[in-house]
Parts: C-alpha cells; sequence; structure tokens
C-alpha cells in the first residue's frame, strides 16, 4: 500500500472553503467600514461656490435670506401704523422704517441676482404671526407691540449681519453686510425714540470670556 503524502483531500476542500469564506468576511467588513466612516468633509467647503466677489457660504445665502425676509413684514406693518397707531412718532417711525426698508430690499434683490441666490417671496412663519398680531391691534396696544416687536427682530438681524461682515469672504456680501447694519443701526434708534422698546424683554448681552475680562498681566501692553 502506498503511503499517503499531506492532508486528506475531503480536508483540503474543506480548508479552501472556509479560507474563501474568511475572505468574504474581511471584504464585507471592509465595506461596512468605508460606508460608516466616509472620509471627513468640511461642510463649509460643500456649501460654498466660488463667484466672481470670492466664495459664497451657505451663511452668506441665508444671511440674503433673513434680510429679504425682515423687509417682507416690516413694509406691510409700517403701513399699518399709518391708520392703526395713536402715537404720533409710531407713525413716523412707521414710515421711515417702511421707506428705508424698500431700499434696503431693492439692494437685498440686486447682491442676489449678482450671486445667484433665490430669495423667499414671503416672511417666515413667526413673522406672518406678528403681522396678524398687529393688524388686529389698534392704539395704545399697537404703539406697544409694533415698537416691541421690530426692536427685538432688528437686534437679531443685525447680530446676523455683524457675524456675516465679520467673517465672509465674499466682497459683495461683505459690502451688503455693512450697509444693512447701518440700516438695522437706524431703525433700533428710531424704534427706541418711540419710548415704548421694553429693554429689559430683549436678550442679555454675551457674557464676557475670562480672557477678555481678566485684567492685564504686569508689563503686559495696555
Amino acid at each position: 500500500m502506498a503511503r499517503e503524502t499531506g492532508m486528506p483531500k475531503t480536508m483540503k476542500r474543506l480548508l479552501r472553503g472556509e479560507l474563501f469564506m474568511l475572505a468574504g468576511f474581511v471584504v464585507a467588513a471592509a465595506a461596512t467600514i468605508v460606508l460608516v466612516m466616509p472620509p471627513s468633509i468640511d461642510p463649509a467647503a460643500i456649501a460654498a461656490t466660488q463667484t466672481s466677489s470670492g466664495p459664497l457660504t451657505a451663511a452668506d445665502r441665508d444671511l440674503l435670506i433673513k434680510v429679504r425676509q425682515a423687509g417682507l413684514w416690516e413694509m406691510p406693518v409700517g403701513e399699518y401704523a399709518a391708520t392703526r397707531a395713536e402715537s404720533q412718532r409710531v407713525k413716523e417711525v412707521g414710515r421711515q422704517i417702511m421707506n428705508e426698508h424698500a431700499r434696503l430690499d431693492l439692494m437685498t434683490r440686486q447682491t442676489a441676482k449678482k450671486l445667484g441666490v433665490a430669495l423667499p417671496d414671503e416672511p417666515n412663519a413667526d413673522q406672518q404671526s406678528w403681522m396678524a398680531q398687529l393688524a388686529a391691534e389698534r392704539g395704545p396696544a399697537f404703539d406697544r407691540d409694533y415698537a416691541n416687536l421690530l426692536r427685538a427682530a432688528h437686534g437679531k438681524v443685525f447680530s446676523t449681519l455683524a457675524a456675516v461682515r465679520a467673517g465672509t469672504r465674499n466682497s459683495e456680501i461683505r459690502k451688503f453686510a455693512g450697509e444693512g447694519m447701518n440700516f438695522v443701526m437706524r431703525h433700533m434708534s428710531y424704534l427706541e425714540s418711540t419710548g415704548l422698546v421694553d429693554h429689559e424683554q430683549l436678550p442679555e448681552p454675551p457674557t464676557p470670556s475670562p480672557a477678555t475680562s481678566a485684567r492685564p498681566a504686569a508689563g503686559s501692553p495696555s
């Protein structure tokens, strides 16, 4: 009887089958890792598009949308002030803000057209609710709510304008944000001149960081 060398054929077939299955498991696991852990991608890089005036980011687009929507509700309620306000100053402020927002809205639409940004044609849900509230009021109640609703809204959009102006890489947006801040600053002053703004109801200013509030070290430049 000839002496057998190596392992039996059945054992070899089983071993080859196990190795093939193991290789399949390794490939599947590698594919799963690729799907679950994609390469790290900066979301800002995806959102930005190149324009002749520099990269246009999601924040830049959002600014144009927010300013557009501000005008879409503040212009109509400026008209409300003419017939619903009791205070002569509120009527004057309503007219001033309405007229200036018409100019700002034109700037917004022109800038958006240059940069290829689609703008909304109606206010957001909150703004629509404020419009409905003011449309149902007259006299002192209208005066008070008009001054406070618009002052709070202007504070929010001013913060957005300032943040984008500080960091945008797009020269058209930089110019627009700077001019927009001037409009909003004037409007806040107009509203405060009515004497009806409740500053206690406005958001608290940001808390200074420890590094900002700490005294400079001895010998350091002041």
